[in-house]
């Protein structure tokens, strides 16, 4: 018999979405039962890796203002954005910068004045990066912690690794739209014991996919369980093919070297010591959306004028040197730290090499404009969401921003489902606990494989790197295809260690699975798309289309593969994708210009 918790909220994920949403759910009702489920202890979640800043309108006497904010995150997103959803973003963010500074986060200040700092990021028409030097994301995540450990009610599970979302009536096919969530399953990784938790509410904020890349600034903890789990569960997958590669991440680790350095005035130059940006964006230069910053780079590389790393990868560097010792300790100092450690080089005395790296998803788990799911009772938020923020690009500094915003809407909404159905039966059919534990235990856990799962993983990632990065082209996107599909039925699912407790291995080889399905999805919208826009470049369609393609992408999963729900695109393996589409308020698109 499977061991059974219950609770009112489950809030799988502890990052800044996650701990938002615990703080905004306890505050609606404080005898809540709240549970907070994370594969990591709570301060290693990727959210503590964010370092540049949150990015809002706090100073309109200074000439900055809502609706500038609005348009530079729509033009920011290609023309992607659902204009509503951008604009809630920016209505809302202001109070929560005032809110984490009144729990205690230790922003940045002006000398002079004492007031809240902001800096230059990417695509903005003033500085609008609140930050804490350059370690915002951590500072962000250990106010929020600190505010979560006061409420006795808010139940940390470190280290529980879910496996599927539970459902009220056991369909775990096809569109699930009228499905009640009724909990999850999950794995213990202390003792190893398999448990189903149970809860009329539920918010997903597991964050995004990037470990489906080889060079990405993501830890090694983020790979996409929950958006598989939601997936696999019937739900919408929505324009994953746009996957951001920031400009600067450091060779060889790929960690971030943060887009602050540029908004404090870092420059970026090639093997004949130009300032290369002024060819690619003349008014901004390096503070140009990210899309465009990485096209420039990349072409930069592939016309010769880039470095060679002793790995023998092609990079350019970013020179930090004219900024001053004093400006780069007090402002830099996280990233002279990392540049010493990891590169051995000081970015006071000389130019770091760097090159673009995977940094972020715009896509995610389909939602409305309130992060509602299209199943009851569950929402998501954070990265692993896409309510469209971000369409085809994302600005720097609008993602913490994100998660803060709509961690907390989606802990009020959750709460309040929560407390109207709290009487209602969580009865779950055992069948589908028993098709999950079949699932990871019998093809997994005691699956049989000839194939190592570690080589089968860097095999993935390698692959994504070489066939989706910043240019794309059909030919190397059915290949790379070809090579995850061949990767997904090859003898990888098996366990080498069969000890109970924290059996990483397992983990690793259950984070694998959900790693291929999810790169599949990625490489099918990306072929799907025959435009380039935003992060989404591809060589045979240079344009963007607006005719054609000013729509959202979604996959649906199903026993066979990928199925749409609209407007079906068919592929020539008989995989198919839908459309969604994009909601407008107030901006016709036009050419981006920076």
């Amino acid at each position: 018999m499977t061991d059974s918790i219950s609770y009112d909220i489950l809030i799988i994920g502890s990052g800044i979405a996650g701990l938002r949403a615990a703080i905004s759910a306890v505050s609606v009702d404080s005898k809540l039962r709240i549970a907070v489920i994370s594969k990591v202890q709570v301060m290693r979640s990727h959210s503590v890796s964010a370092e540049g800043g949150t990015a809002a309108v706090i100073f309109e006497e200074e000439g900055d203002n809502q609706e500038s904010h609005i348009y530079d995150t729509i033009k920011g997103s290609d023309f992607l954005a659902d204009q509503d959803v951008a604009e809630k973003l920016v209505r809302s963010m202001p109070f929560e910068i005032y809110q984490l500074d009144h729990w205690g986060m230790p922003w940045s200040r002006r000398k002079e004045s004492g007031r809240i700092d902001q800096r230059w990021f990417g695509g903005y028409s003033f500085p609008r990066a609140t930050y804490a030097q350059d370690k915002v994301g951590f500072f962000e995540m250990q106010t929020l912690y600190d505010t979560c450990l006061k409420h006795d009610n808010i139940h940390f599970y470190n280290e529980w690794f879910c496996t599927s979302i539970l459902t009220g009536d056991g369909n775990h096919s096809g569109k699930n739209s009228n499905n009640n969530f009724r909990g999850v399953t999950a794995i213990e990784m202390k003792s190893g014991n398999f448990f189903k938790i149970k809860a009329p509410a539920g918010i997903i904020c597991t964050g995004g996919a990037g470990r489906i890349y080889s060079f990405s600034t993501y830890a090694y903890s983020s790979t996409p369980d929950g958006l598989d789990m939601a997936y696999r569960a019937g739900l919408a997958l929505k324009d994953m093919e746009f996957v951001q590669f920031h400009p600067t991440g450091i060779l060889p680790s790929g960690i971030l070297i943060t887009e602050g350095a540029r908004g404090e005035g870092g420059y970026l130059i090639n093997n004949q010591g130009e300032r290369f940006m002024k060819k690619y964006a003349p008014k901004s230069l390096e503070l140009a959306s990210r899309d465009v910053v990485s096209r420039a780079m990349m072409k930069e590389i592939e016309e010769g004028r880039g470095f060679k790393h002793e790995t023998g990868v092609h990079c350019l560097k970013i020179d930090l040197t004219h900024l001053g010792a004093e400006r780069i300790r007090e402002r830099l100092g996280g990233i002279r730290e990392i540049g010493i450690k990891f590169s051995g080089i000081d970015i006071i005395n000389e130019p770091i090499e760097i090159r673009p790296v995977c940094h972020y998803m715009m896509g995610g788990i389909h939602t409305n404009i309130d992060g509602a799911t299209e199943m009851k009772g569950l929402w998501a938020a954070g990265e692993a969401a896409c309510n469209s923020t971000h369409g085809a690009n994302r600005l720097g500094a609008n993602s913490t921003g994100e998660c803060l915003v709509w961690g907390k809407i989606t802990g009020e909404l959750a709460a309040h489902y929560a407390l109207n159905h709290k009487s209602d039966s969580l009865e779950i059919s055992e069948h589908q606990v028993l098709e999950e534990e079949k699932r990871i235990y019998d093809g997994i856990f005691r699956g049989n494989g000839q194939i190592n799962p570690y080589e089968a993983r860097k095999e993935l990632t390698d692959t994504m790197d070489a066939k989706a990065h910043v240019f794309r082209n059909e030919k190397d996107l059915a290949e790379g295809l070809k090579k995850v599909r061949e990767i997904k039925v090859s003898t990888w699912k098996h366990v080498d260690d069969h000890a109970r407790e924290y059996n990483t291995n397992f983990i690793n080889v259950m984070e694998l699975d959900s790693m291929i399905r999810t790169a599949e999805v990625v490489l099918i919208g990306a072929l799907n798309r025959h435009e380039t826009r935003g992060a989404h470049a591809m060589k045979e369609y240079p344009k963007r289309d607006d005719i054609n393609f000013l729509k959202h992408t979604l996959a649906y999963y199903t026993a066979s593969g990928i199925s749409a729900d609209r407007d079906n695109i068919n592929n020539e393996d008989g995989s198919k994708m839908g459309w969604f589409p994009v909601t407008f308020t107030r901006y016709t698109p036009v050419e981006r210009h920076y």
